[in-house]
């Protein structure tokens, strides 16, 4: 089975995954939850039982809000069957106060409306915890260099396998981001720091899955000293290729019963974390080991040359 010599193919299905998301980016942008850009966030119980509909709460504030405030068009999502939470602009005590207010006047139904949670964070702690977060994306990409050259010290050109597994977790990342991006235009999510946890548990998956099939090639490239390069990372990929599937298909499962039944609350968690998984297994296995063939043949320099015209003798 032949699957490194389709590697373009590859990298061309890794393309058209990658650009609509970049372009939902650059379109869209990144909705970011109160964690990261600053806000307010309101978790309310109604003791009738019945919380009321997603748009009239939007409503409500649109209406409680003003110039200086600013609340309109709050993310609302249910929590639980008598519960929603409610993120919005930074708000003080006394607008709380008067969001609970209206809350029951409206939709208390004659009963209480009780403050389960609230949360504020300032728009400057906010900014810091973006770059920070930036940072620790950052910091996992080079710490995962370093180490993946240094495992693999013993064999030739081992910085190769270092970038070649940061390249695979970089589209990975990219996947994730442009994921998040159309589906949070869609949906309505944010992006708040459960996607960090998600993206830095995807980098975690990627680069656990590129080493296993990159300590097979050390190995048969060991063993087989005078077989072809592209030939050894070939067989090295079918070798590992169950593996791989059904180690990341039984995380899968599991993900995928989550996001079904788990709740609303950790709905975005999971499918962004499935959609991690998954990418991170496609790169894994058809990304990260054919950019070393292509590194390995230097295939760059052909990529922009008409090919010779065979002469008849």
């Amino acid at each position: 089975m032949n699957l490194i010599k389709y590697r373009y193919v590859y990298f061309g299905i890794s393309l058209l995954v990658i650009i609509p998301g970049i372009i939902a980016l650059i379109l869209w942008g990144m909705p970011l939850g109160i964690d990261f850009s600053g806000g307010s966030m309101l978790e309310v119980k109604f003791a009738s039982g019945r919380p009321p509909a997603i748009d009239a709460v939007v409503t409500l504030y649109n209406q409680l809000s003003t110039p200086q405030t600013n609340i309109s068009d709050p993310l609302v999502q249910p929590v639980g069957n008598d519960s929603l939470s409610i993120r919005s602009k930074e708000i003080n005590d006394f607008q709380k106060s008067e969001i609970v207010a209206a809350l029951k006047d409206q939709f208390g139904g004659g009963q209480d409306v009780t403050i389960m949670n609230f949360t504020q964070v300032s728009a400057v702690i906010g900014k810091e915890v973006t770059v920070r977060a930036a940072g620790a994306v950052a910091l996992a990409a080079l710490a995962i260099l370093i180490y993946i050259t240094y495992a693999f010290r013993g064999v030739q050109h081992a910085f190769r396998y270092g970038t070649a597994a940061i390249v695979a977790m970089l589209h990975d990342v990219l996947v994730v981001i442009g994921v998040e991006a159309i589906i949070s235009h869609f949906l309505g999510w944010q992006a708040d720091s459960l996607f960090l946890t998600a993206l830095l548990t995807v980098i975690g998956f990627s680069v656990h899955d590129t080493i296993v099939v990159f300590d097979r090639i050390r190995e048969n490239s060991n063993l087989y000293r005078r077989v072809e390069y592209e030939t050894i990372v070939n067989h090295s990929i079918v070798q590992t290729l169950d593996r791989s599937i059904n180690t990341q298909l039984t995380v899968m499962i599991t993900l995928l019963a989550l996001a079904l039944f788990g709740g609303v609350s950790i709905r975005h968690f999971v499918i962004i974390l499935l959609v991690g998984v998954f990418s991170g297994t496609y790169s894994s296995v058809f990304n990260a080991s054919p950019i070393l063939v292509v590194w390995e043949n230097k295939e760059w320099r052909n990529w922009f040359r008409r090919k010779e015209k065979t002469q008849a003798v």
